[in-house]
């Protein structure tokens, strides 16, 4: 009676008819969905933007911060201290004052 053939052309056509009416619909709130969504991140990126700005700025051991700024000037580092001086040795070369 009916074939593969006549039951998908069937079938496009009933698609093709409820689109037609329904289309514009469908697309006018996937359109609303679409700037909602976007305002929503616009949003968050801001809310990011100003969380970052709010924050402190981060002072590094050895730097003096200039207030209100967040920066260093040159020439105002503190001098870091010295390294602490290793006692143990673990082989490699001979020390140069002759001590074992």
């Amino acid at each position: 009676m009916f074939g593969l053939s006549e039951l998908a052309v069937i079938l496009i056509v009933v698609i093709a008819v409820i689109l037609a009416k329904k289309g514009p619909e469908l697309a006018r709130s996937a359109g609303k969905s679409a700037r909602i969504l976007k305002a929503e991140a616009r949003a968050m990126k801001e809310e990011e933007n100003e969380a970052a700005a709010d924050t402190p700025p981060r002072v590094i051991p050895g730097e003096t911060a200039v207030p209100g700024t967040g920066t260093t000037t040159p020439g105002t580092e503190r001098p870091s201290a010295p390294a602490p001086e290793r006692t143990g040795r673990t082989g490699g070369t001979p020390p140069q004052d002759g001590r074992p």
